[in-house]
C-alpha cells in the first residue's frame, strides 16, 4: 500500500503491486478467439514432441509460481526464461502464451528493480495481445495494468493513469462492472491517486472496489482484505486513525483465517497496524506487531529480504523512542546490511 511519507514510513515492497497479481493470473490463460488451428496432418506429425515440450514449459512456469513468493528471484527467472524459449520455439513469437510468460518475466524484473528490462517485456506482451486478441481483450487489460503498475512504482504517475483507465474501461465492457477484476482495476487507480495525495478521487474508487468484492467474493475473501487494507491506508494517510483501525483489523482477521497466521499478507496487515499505532505514539501497541510481522517475513521470505529491512528500520525507531538505544543500533545495523545486498 503506497501512501505519503508524511503519514507513514516505507511501505512493504511486496505489497506495492499486490492487486496486479491476481489480475494477471485470471487473464493470462484467456484463450484467443479466431486463431487459425494447426492443420491435422501437421499436428499428427509434430504433436507428440511439441506437446511434451509445451508440457515442460507449463511445468517450469508452475514451479516458478510456486517459489516466486519466497523472493528467490535468482531461482525463478531462469525457469521462466526456459519456459518462454520453449513457447517461442513451438508456438511462435506472437502467441498469447508467449505474452503471458513475458508478463511473468517482466514482473520478476520489476520486483528486482530492473525497470528498463521490465518495460520492454511488458510492452512486447501488450503488443502481442493487441495484435492477436484485439485491443479490448481481457488479456490486454492485464498487460495495461502491469505496464501501468511499473510506471506507478517509478513515480511516473502521468504515464500510469491513462493505462489504468483504459484497463478499467476494457474490464467493465468485457467482464462487466461487477466483476472482481474490475475491482482490481479500481484498486490500482485508487492507489495511484493516493500516491499523489488525491484522496477525494481515490476514496469512491476504493469503496466501489470493496462493494464489488464483498458481493462477488464474500465477506472473508483475501482480495477483500487487500481492499480493506487499501481503504484503511487512505484514512491513515489523512490522519483519520479512528476510521483506519477497524478496517486494518478486519483485514488482518480475514487474512489470518483465509491464509493462515504465518502468511506474508498477514505480516502486511500487522505492519500496517503497527505503523498506525506508531503514528499515534502508541509504541506499546506498535512494537509487538512489528515483531510478529518481522518473524513472519523472515520465515516466509528469508532473513535478507528487503521487506525484513523495512520492518527492522521501523522497529528500531520505536526502540529509540522508548529509550532502548543499544538494541535499536543493532537492528539498524542489520537493516543496513540487508539493504547493501539489494
Amino acid at each position: 500500500m503506497d501512501v505519503t511519507t508524511s503519514a507513514r514510513s516505507q511501505p512493504l515492497r511486496r505489497c506495492t503491486c499486490a492487486v496486479l497479481v491476481g489480475l494477471v493470473v485470471y487473464f493470462a490463460r484467456a484463450l484467443p478467439v479466431g486463431l487459425v488451428a494447426t492443420p491435422p496432418s501437421i499436428a499428427l506429425a509434430q504433436g507428440s514432441r511439441a506437446d511434451d515440450e509445451l508440457a515442460e514449459a507449463q511445468r517450469l512456469n508452475q514451479e516458478a509460481a510456486a517459489i516466486r513468493s519466497s523472493g528467490k528471484f535468482s531461482e525463478v527467472v531462469p525457469l521462466v526464461q526456459r519456459a518462454l524459449a520453449i513457447q517461442e520455439k513451438i508456438q511462435g513469437p506472437e502467441h498469447p502464451d508467449v505474452a503471458a510468460s513475458l508478463d511473468t518475466l517482466a514482473g520478476l524484473y520489476r520486483d528486482q528493480g530492473k525497470y528498463a528490462g521490465a518495460e520492454l517485456l511488458y510492452r512486447r506482451a501488450l503488443a502481442i495481445g493487441e495484435k492477436v486478441l484485439g485491443p479490448e481483450h481481457p488479456s490486454v487489460a492485464a498487460s495495461l495494468n502491469n505496464l501501468a503498475g511499473l510506471y506507478h512504482a517509478q513515480g511516473k504517475y502521468g504515464q500510469a493513469e491513462p493505462l489504468y483507465q483504459r484497463a478499467l474501461a476494457i474490464g467493465e465492457k468485457t467482464v462487466g462492472p461487477g466483476h472482481p477484476n474490475v475491482a482490481a482495476s479500481l484498486n490500482n487507480l485508487a492507489l495511484l491517486y493516493i500516491a499523489q495525495n488525491k484522496y477525494a478521487e481515490a476514496e469512491p474508487l476504493q469503496r466501489r472496489a470493496l462493494a464489488i468484492q464483498e458481493k462477488a467474493l464474500g465477506p472473508e475473501h483475501p482480495d477483500l482484505a487487500a481492499s480493506l487494507n487499501n481503504l484503511a491506508g487512505l484514512y491513515h494517510a489523512q490522519g483519520k486513525y479512528a476510521e483506519a483501525e477497524p478496517r486494518y483489523r478486519r483485514a488482518l482477521a480475514i487474512r489470518e483465517k483465509a491464509l493462515g497466521p504465518e502468511h506474508p499478507a498477514v505480516a502486511e496487515s500487522l505492519y500496517d497496524l503497527a505503523e498506525l499505532y506508531h503514528a499515534q505514539g502508541k509504541h506499546g501497541q506498535a512494537e509487538p506487531r512489528y515483531r510478529r510481522a518481522l518473524a513472519i517475513l523472515e520465515k516466509a521470505l528469508g532473513p535478507e529480504h528487503p521487506d525484513v529491512a523495512t520492518v527492522l528500520e521501523n522497529l528500531a525507531v520505536v526502540l529509540r523512542k522508548t529509550n532502548r538505544t543499544a538494541e535499536a543500533k543493532e537492528i539498524e545495523a542489520r537493516a543496513r546490511t540487508i539493504k547493501t545486498k539489494h
